[in-house]
């Protein structure tokens, strides 16, 4: 049990609202004067950082495994295939898997082969913005690549956000979980990839909402009506997006949970299980997201043809009441010599009385029925 607890405490910080957060919870690249992709090289042996005296290539990390034990854990930042070639060869990794490294826009999977695994996630960014139009990006989209050895576990990010810096300082202060090898690692980066999706959620919940609120609030003012779709429209792109990175990967985290693999060890296997669910829950949520923002988006389109409706029907009316005066200027207007009323006395006012009356017959009539 205390595994348990230590093994969450590490992977699962405690959650700030992504609204809340600063701008430095994402690194954007490597360090300019940094001569290669390699963001971090270090050796673990019994779950702590073995210290060097300087940083380590590769190469070196690698020798020094295979003659004193432990792994190595190597970190790239978006390296180009002339910078991955060198690694890729040292560790035997399989080309079909090095290519989708480098070349990144990958969907999430897991791809076994002999003496690794290749597992891709895509992390989600949610991009404030203080007000939502049919324009605004919401979610921004990344990618962590896995290799997972025996002896090895290769990290290649791609994108200017979903740093592990944080996670690896997290992983190196708990040594017993770090001592279970590269399996944890893989473990800590798929739980903490999830609980980003979590976070990005709720705060697409809070723009639904706010969508939500004003699409049905009555007497909307300063906006014209059915200006609402854009946004609507905009969100469900997003929305859509974030379905995109999570839905590929259940199948994923299902297979390292259930299925028995010779690289995952037994006793972190378990903890993959806690993943899945926490994954297939927010992909029920951006499920539902997708289905809300539908009949928010049918319900919007629906008042603007309501009102259009209505518009229409209030100008009939009028145009019903302007007929009567109309037809009576009409027929004294057709200047025949003998007409009644033209030259009696009273003929001018009972006329107009007559149409007055007329007029507020259906004025009134019309007012009844509720189209006025």
């Amino acid at each position: 049990m205390s595994m348990i607890r230590d093994l969450r405490a590490v992977v699962r910080p405690s959650r700030v609202s992504l609204r809340k957060s600063s701008s430095t919870d994402y690194d954007t690249t490597r360090d300019p004067g940094t001569p290669s992709a390699v963001v971090d090289c270090a050796v673990y042996r019994d779950g702590a950082r073995v210290q060097t005296p300087k940083a380590m290539t590769p190469h070196e990390a690698m020798r020094q495994v295979r003659r004193d034990g432990g792994f190595v854990w190597i970190g790239l930042h978006e390296p180009t295939e002339a910078e991955f070639s060198g690694i890729a060869s040292e560790f035997g990794l399989h080309p079909l898997a090095v290519e989708d490294a480098v070349q990144a826009h990958q969907r999430p999977k897991l791809e076994r082969y002999d003496d690794s695994l290749f597992t891709v996630f895509k992390t989600i960014h949610y991009v404030e913005h203080d007000e939502l139009t049919a324009n605004s990006e919401i979610v921004e989209t990344g990618e962590v690549m896995c290799f997972t050895g025996r002896d090895f576990f290769i990290t290649v990010r791609h994108g200017g956000q979903g740093s592990l810096r944080a996670l690896r300082h997290r992983l190196q202060d708990d040594p017993e979980l770090l001592a279970k090898g590269p399996s944890a690692v893989l473990h800590a980066i798929a739980d903490h990839v999830v609980d980003g999706y979590i976070a990005v959620a709720d705060a697409v919940q809070d723009d639904i909402d706010e969508v939500e609120t004003e699409v049905f609030s009555p007497g909307r003012k300063g906006s014209p009506r059915g200006t609402d779709a854009g946004r609507i429209y905009q969100l469900k792109r997003e929305v859509l997006e974030f379905k995109r990175a999570v839905s590929p990967l259940l199948r994923p985290m299902q297979l390292l949970s259930e299925r028995p693999m010779r690289l995952i060890d037994p006793d972190i296997q378990k903890y993959f299980r806690d993943v899945a669910d926490h994954l297939a829950r927010v992909q029920e949520q951006v499920i539902g997201f997708d289905e809300l923002l539908n009949s928010i988006l049918q319900a919007n389109l629906a008042q603007a043809s309501v009102a259009q409706n209505e518009d229409m029907r209030k100008i009939t009316s009028w145009a019903a009441i302007i007929a009567v005066p109309t037809m009576v200027c009409g027929v004294y207007g057709m200047n025949f010599e003998h007409m009644p009323e033209l030259h009696w006395r009273y003929g001018y006012p009972v006329i107009m009385m007559i149409t007055g009356v007329i007029c507020l017959g259906i004025h009134r009539t019309l007012k009844r029925n509720g189209w006025l």
